[in-house]
């Protein structure tokens, strides 16, 4: 059993250091020796025999008998951890202004998926963002919403029916009584609805893209938003609407 020789603190003090994060991020791509990990991130040896020395230590990488350093199961644990703490800090003047704390626990934990996407911070780009996405669906467009339907893109909507993509709507349960249900929105548009403060974010999903736009701390919908067509990111926004969808009332 392993002696507990420190709290959480030891953990961030071992990953407090660019020159200790990059060689682990290495070492997780590809096993190295101490002389090739320090070629390959430009370090010199006493400094990179000293980091490894470090990990080591805190049971992030070992060293194996031919003199090879790889990463532990631990560390590597650790490494994916990490890239959500990365995403918060790369944009924490967004979170700094904005209410994440609606969102599901489990999504929380999971925020990291989204490192790959790009933050848009202008309105009128992030409406026309939205217009291109649900513009080059070809299977679904999915969309969580306070406000406008679907049904205000007018043209293009009608195009995307007549194609036979198919769409989930989550509105206001205060607009369920006004949807008009024609014939074709019958074999191609599902609608459910949640109270409006359930409604924590505007969702725009389709099988290419997706993005996402919270609320501002005050309770204003923002329309910055997140944009990802990352299969892990898509998969994160996905999987986020689909926990609105179960919880939403029929029509």
């Amino acid at each position: 059993m392993l002696e507990n020789d420190g709290g959480i603190e030891k953990l961030f003090f071992e990953l407090a250091s660019e020159s200790r994060l990059s060689i682990l991020r290495e070492i997780s791509k590809h096993d190295g020796k101490m002389r090739e990990i320090a070629r390959k991130l430009d370090l010199t040896t006493t400094e990179t025999f000293r980091q490894l020395q470090r990990l080591s230590q805190g049971l992030l990488v070992e060293k194996q008998p031919e003199g090879t350093y790889t990463i532990t199961e631990y560390g590597r644990f650790i490494l994916q951890l990490s890239v959500s703490f990365e995403f918060i800090f790369n944009n924490r003047q967004y979170f700094s202004t904005h209410d994440f704390r609606k969102l599901p626990y489990q999504f929380l934990n999971r925020i990291g998926e989204l490192s790959q996407a790009s933050l848009i911070m202008n309105t009128m780009d992030s409406m026309k963002k939205f217009e291109k996405i649900f513009g080059e669906a070809e299977q679904y467009a999915w969309g969580l919403r306070e406000g406008s339907s679907i049904e205000s893109i007018g043209p293009m909507f009608s195009e995307q029916l007549r194609k036979g993509v198919k769409f989930k709507d989550i509105c206001p349960e205060s607009e369920l009584a006004t949807h008009e249900i024609s014939s074709e929105k019958q074999r191609n548009v599902e609608s459910r609805g949640l109270p409006l403060a359930d409604i924590p974010a505007t969702i725009m999903l389709t099988e290419k893209e997706g993005a996402i736009c919270l609320r501002f701390i005050n309770g204003r919908m923002d329309y910055a938003c997140f944009v990802d067509k990352n299969p892990v990111g898509l998969n994160w926004i996905r999987d986020l609407f689909l926990y609105y969808w179960d919880k939403g009332k029929r029509v």
